[in-house]
């Protein structure tokens, strides 16, 4: 039973996080009038209250800083497009960057956080987005951010991984909501605060 029961309670999980018929695009798929920069990791399209809508999250390959010999940059981006007829709008952008890293560099989009949901059901997305930027040479905790949109307008959450450094001892975990967040529908919380659990740990490989 209490296996049923938690199959039963990911499934409406997910019915209630997927309310948009959310289509995954192809790279080759995403039109020609929608500019990136770096290599595409994830392209999706779908239609609600703002119209016809395309997210499209790339990461840039490592290239060497113009900095110390043997540093490295990076930049990631999300961008969101509205398509009407030909017409092509870009309406955000989410972009953050390592520059100079000469050690371990961990700049990514955390797997299966990215999500479009109607949490407040308006009938407008929120486009969820979580990842890590860190340069660091030990297991200090990193820096983790959720940004999130609904239409134009930005929610952040911003904080560190927690991280084991020693036997008995952990650091890090701690995140704060922003101003937009804490003014937000009560569901947007909950479900920021359930991300941040679910990946705030970091474990290292022996």
């Amino acid at each position: 039973m209490k296996i049923l029961g938690l199959l039963l309670f990911l499934i409406l999980t997910q019915t209630c996080l997927a309310q948009f018929k959310v289509t995954r695009l192809d790279k080759n798929a995403v039109p020609k009038g929608i500019q990136y920069n770096g290599n595409v990791l994830r392209a999706v399209r779908w239609t609600d209250n703002t119209g016809d809508n395309i997210v499209v999250l790339t990461v840039t390959d490592e290239t060497p800083s113009k900095g110390p010999n043997g540093a490295w940059d990076a930049a990631l981006y999300a961008y969101h497009y509205l398509v009407s007829g030909d017409s092509i709008k870009q309406t955000w952008r989410v972009y953050d960057y390592i520059e100079g890293c000469d050690v371990d560099m961990d700049l990514y989009f955390v797997d299966k956080t990215f999500a479009v949901t109607d949490l407040n059901k308006d009938g407008k997305a929120e486009v969820w987005i979580m990842y890590k930027n860190s340069c660091r040479g030990d297991v200090s905790p990193a820096p983790m951010k959720i940004i999130m949109y609904q239409d134009n307008k930005k929610f952040a959450v911003r904080g560190t991984t927690k991280t084991q450094v020693s036997a008995n001892e952990h650091a890090g975990g701690e995140f704060r909501f922003d101003d937009a967040f804490k003014k937000a529908p009560a569901e947007f919380r909950q479900h920021a605060e359930r991300l941040w659990k679910q990946h705030q740990v970091e474990t290292w490989q022996q």
